[in-house]
């Protein structure tokens, strides 16, 4: 059994690589036998705390600075990539506006739905290609909570993830005939950068953490399995599927 969920000679790109869950995601792609190229705004060609982490399993790891905002960074890279032919791509970069929606300014919005979901979308088209043309590859993309849930203070984040729970779907039903498996994992409350301000605020934490059934903010090491398993043979038959990763918050 465990041979399904082996990736050794595979190469994954994640992005939002840096920190957080795209870190936990690429360790663990990289764990189960995956060289990894991995992508965010500030990671520095060297010496990068992910970059030891992947290398510490006996892995490549290949460094990528793109900023998610910049579409033609993300086209170029996307081209780049292409001609690489990925095995996995996992769509993890990601970014947050905390801003009451009557008082949202729009380059605000326009920004999060950019980082969050265009330039997801112009890096699979791009990435996708190769995978199509052999007939096999993994995609995996960053959901939300608040791909179920609208939130609050967070009308563009939760448009754009909403809108990746879309994607993951669509893509699925036009590619899965052909090899190419797309999947969502939606995270709950995890304790990242992200979710900083919440953990801060003593009545939202707490309100927080006495809906979760499993009772603790979630880790980025929470996401290791989920990951591994829907860029392995384990996931061959899974396809558009939003996978949550809560807790058990949305089953409250």
């Amino acid at each position: 059994m465990s041979g399904m969920f082996d990736l050794t000679g595979r190469l994954a790109v994640v992005t939002g690589a840096s920190r957080g869950i795209g870190f936990a995601m690429a360790e663990a792609l990289a764990e189960a036998g995956a060289d990894i190229i991995g992508v965010s705004a500030t990671l520095p060609a060297t010496g990068s705390a992910v970059a030891a982490a992947v290398e510490a399993h006996g892995r490549r790891f290949e460094a990528r600075a793109v900023d998610f905002a910049d579409r033609d960074a993300v086209l170029a890279l996307g081209a780049e990539l292409a001609t690489r032919a990925p095995d996995i791509l996992v769509n993890n970069a990601g970014t947050i506006e905390r801003t009451p929606a009557i008082d949202h300014p729009l380059e605000i919005w326009d920004r999060v739905l950019e980082v969050n979901l265009s330039s997801q979308f112009a890096l699979t088209q791009l990435v996708a290609r190769p995978m199509l043309e052999r007939g096999s590859g993994k995609i995996i993309f960053t959901a939300s909570l608040l791909s179920f849930q609208g939130g609050i203070t967070v009308p563009g984040y939760t448009a754009s993830k909403s809108g990746i729970a879309g994607l993951t779907k669509a893509l699925a039903n036009e590619w899965a005939s052909r090899g190419v498996n797309v999947n969502a994992i939606a995270p709950g409350y995890i304790a990242t950068d992200n979710t900083e301000a919440l953990r801060n605020d003593p009545v939202r934490a707490r309100s927080i953490l006495e809906r979760i059934p499993a009772g603790r903010w979630g880790e980025p090491s929470d996401f290791a399995g989920a990951t591994v398993f829907l860029a392995s043979a384990a996931s061959d038959y899974v396809h558009g599927t939003v996978l949550p990763v809560d807790g058990g918050w949305l089953g409250r």
